[in-house]
């Protein structure tokens, strides 16, 4: 959905983004559109219903510990962090060492954030890591379509981030005991889940 906002070009004007846009808006920074873009995306995964077992507008799913307020709230205290990661690929420049570095730091800080607002629960670590590589990609290249933005943001998770501290997950554990591949490695390979199924897929649900 992050993916075809892109595409769209569109500015969204969602109820509760951390800043509202006026009718008439003056142009708005590359790096707040962005974030404005991803947020956007972030709050209408979670409003989509039904999605059996996961945080919709008719249950919490199979989660005792999220709500759907809970997952608005923790989308809307990622704007600061997906909008320095769009600023940050901005200023470097281009798909480097320090690129990546710096995305892992503001990550970092964008999941500590989160887990404040959500007083200690996971919502959306993975959406950082995805979303965060694409906003980076969309602000290195602003005319990048979909299939090229996916792949220039999986040129930057194949750079290794050597000041990330060992992370234990759901994911990390089901990849280890099935040996399947998870948000990492479709990251590293260019989303082509989201670029072969899920945007064709989208496309032609919308029309």
């Amino acid at each position: 959905m992050f993916i075809s906002s892109l595409q769209s070009g569109t500015v969204p004007v969602g109820a509760g983004l951390p800043a509202k846009r006026p009718a008439q808006a003056i142009e708005i920074p590359l790096a707040d559109h962005l974030a404005d873009l991803a947020v956007e995306a972030l709050i209408d995964e979670a409003d989509l219903s039904p999605k059996p077992g996961l945080v919709d507008r008719r249950s919490n799913g199979a989660h005792t510990d999220m709500t759907l307020a809970l997952m608005h709230a923790s989308a809307l205290a990622l704007w600061p962090c997906l909008r320095n990661m769009a600023e940050a690929a901005q200023t470097i420049g281009t798909i480097s060492q320090p690129l990546r570095a710096s995305l892992g730091k503001l990550g970092r800080d964008g999941e500590a954030a989160m887990l404040a607002a959500t007083h200690g629960v996971n919502t959306h670590r993975g959406a950082i890591w995805a979303l965060g590589l694409l906003v980076a990609a969309k602000a290195l290249d602003p005319d990048a379509d979909a299939s090229t933005l996916a792949a220039r943001a999986g040129r930057i998770a194949l750079l290794d981030d050597p000041a990330m501290p060992p992370q234990q997950s759901h994911g990390l554990q089901v990849r280890q005991r099935y040996g399947t591949s998870g948000a990492r490695e479709q990251a590293q390979q260019g989303f082509p889940a989201v670029i072969r199924h899920g945007l064709p897929q989208l496309q032609r649900s919308r029309a």
